[in-house]
């Protein structure tokens, strides 16, 4: 439900409206150097107010409540809370009647019986991947300096240059969506497991987690569709097990191959557009016309690519965990 991984364990709670968000991680080691403003870099990277982002401004100030002592992880699961203080709830009045098309206000309603919390999107919301960013600095510390996670803002709108893809989007005074690409350097041969504990499954898994997450692929992807097999396949040419060619994405049967691990996402569009949009009024019972009124991204794609990291830098730790290949010092 709200939790992932076997040894690194990542627990998610809170609400976008409630009085916090938050993250507990089981499985730290100890020893790791954590203070507060080793997340600060990646959450300001997160952080709304750039020209398409939501004006919601938040101070998220990651406050740790558990397993550090001495600026040094315990050993003990590290909680890590963020508190929501910006909240203007009475926007959300009106979803109780008509619920978002391509949001989760209608089928949260149905599972959960009216007992969700739907301010904000709830438990829902993309507040929550604050609490994904703070577990990636940490899995960043675990897989060490010599491994690098970079995420890069590849698309917007199908523009490849994001400014033009986002300038079409408020011309048009509509949502926009994206796609944002994950390399990650420096990695062994061997993490992985064919079948269900592939590389691939688990960094799947954990990437739908993030909010509008519609889509994955690695290497060449779905372009590997169209291609030969003597066009596709990755001729090795040294002991190391580098290829001429990166098709397979840096991972061949569920493992990774040492070659550089290449992860794309595709973002949908925010689903609270300005423009006007049919849904049905729960009260009346017919399909009527409404806007959405609050603050939302334009693209939320802008935001992804830090949490598109932290959640591959997720997988990544429960991986080199398994394997006890822990680096012989902890990155700073």
């Amino acid at each position: 439900m709200n939790s992932f991984g076997r040894i690194f364990r990542v627990n998610v709670f809170g609400e976008s409206h409630g009085a916090s968000v938050g993250v507990n991680i089981d499985g730290v080691p100890a020893g790791i150097p954590l203070t507060q403003a080793d997340f600060l870099p990646d959450l300001e990277r997160r952080k709304a107010g750039a020209k398409g982002t939501t004006p919601r401004k938040e101070d998220d100030l990651p406050f740790l409540k558990s397993g550090v002592f001495n600026d040094h992880t315990t050993g003990a699961p590290v909680t890590i809370l963020f508190e929501n203080n910006n909240t203007r709830s009475t926007d959300y009045e009106k979803l109780r009647q008509f619920p978002r098309p391509g949001h989760a206000d209608f089928v949260a309603t149905k599972k959960f019986g009216g007992f969700e919390d739907y301010r904000g999107g709830g438990h829902f919301s993309g507040r929550l991947t604050l609490n994904l960013v703070a577990a990636g600095v940490i899995a960043k510390k675990i897989l060490g300096p010599g491994i690098e996670v970079k995420a890069r803002l590849k698309e917007v709108g199908g523009f490849e240059d994001p400014e033009k893809g986002l300038e079409a989007a408020i011309a048009a005074k509509d949502s926009v969506g994206g796609i944002v690409e994950c390399v990650v350097d420096g990695l062994p041969i061997g993490l992985g497991e064919p079948f269900f504990d592939s590389v691939e499954s688990n960094i799947a898994h954990a990437v739908f987690s993030i909010p509008a997450i519609k889509g994955v692929e690695f290497g060449a992807g779905f372009a590997a569709a169209k291609m030969k097999g003597l066009e596709h396949n990755d001729a090795i040419i040294d002991a190391d097990g580098h290829t001429a060619t990166n098709n397979a994405g840096g991972i061949v049967g569920g493992i990774t191959n040492g070659n550089q691990l290449v992860v794309r996402v595709a973002v949908k569009p925010t689903s609270s557009t300005p423009k006007d949009q049919q849904t049905l009024n729960i009260s009346s019972g017919n399909v009527e016309t409404f806007s959405v009124k609050g603050r939302h991204d334009l693209c939320i794609a802008l935001r992804v690519p830090v949490v598109l990291e932290a959640v591959v830098a997720m997988v990544l730790a429960d991986f080199m965990l398994l394997e006890q290949r822990r680096p012989r010092t902890w990155g700073q």
